[in-house]
């Protein structure tokens, strides 16, 4: 299968689980300011959600942008990280609904830890598909901020037991960590086209 297609395709799943999210906010009743208040807590849970998405579908771009071939197993492998993602707009919904009630903030961190580890799974697939000497490999080394960030979502729905808002912080601050632009795909396809350019010369 030519890439493409996969990039597509999983474009596509990424916009539909946006649009679903943001159809959680039903528009409120009323004209007055007051009338969005009972909104807030659906709003933050979106705004959560639609960073971690971003993220995610930037990460992906990136990724595929580096593989130079497709194996079965990449397929299945990013059906399981598009799978986990999926989830996002039920667990999102459900945690804005209840206000960040224990059980729902917990259901939503182990949504975010799964496809943390569906989003792992993909790598590793890929970096056996493309071998040990390819950009993937050399580009991501061994993601100590991907295992970081799989630290902190279990360190999340630990405390959410202490009190709910200590998980939820967890899960903005990883979102934080990865809102800065990770530019190792960038800066290992950059040295990679200098060298192939000085050997052209």
């Amino acid at each position: 299968m030519n890439k493409g297609r996969l990039e597509a395709f999983s474009d596509g799943v990424i916009a539909i689980i946006i649009t679903i999210m943001v159809l959680e906010i039903k528009v409120p009743e009323g004209e007055s300011l007051l009338t969005l208040k009972p909104l807030i807590p659906k709003f933050i849970s979106y705004v959560l959600s639609f960073t971690y998405v971003g993220i995610y579908w930037n990460n992906h771009h990136h990724l595929m942008h580096a593989v130079k071939k497709v194996s079965g197993p990449m397929l299945w492998a990013n059906l399981n990280f598009l799978f986990w993602l999926s989830l996002f707009p039920v667990a999102a919904g459900w945690m804005g609904e209840n206000h960040f009630a224990l059980w729902p903030v917990i259901v939503y961190g182990s949504v975010l830890f799964m496809a943390a580890v569906a989003y792992a799974i993909l790598v590793v697939t890929i970096k056996r598909t493309e071998g040990q000497y390819s950009l993937v490999v050399h580009a991501i080394g061994n993601d100590a901020k991907g295992k970081i960030s799989l630290l902190f979502y279990v360190a999340g729905i630990g405390l959410s037991f202490i009190t709910p808002w200590l998980g939820v912080a967890l899960y903005f601050f990883v979102a934080c960590i990865w809102f800065i632009p990770d530019r190792r795909i960038e800066n290992a396809m950059r040295e990679q086209n200098l060298i192939d350019s000085n050997n052209q010369h």
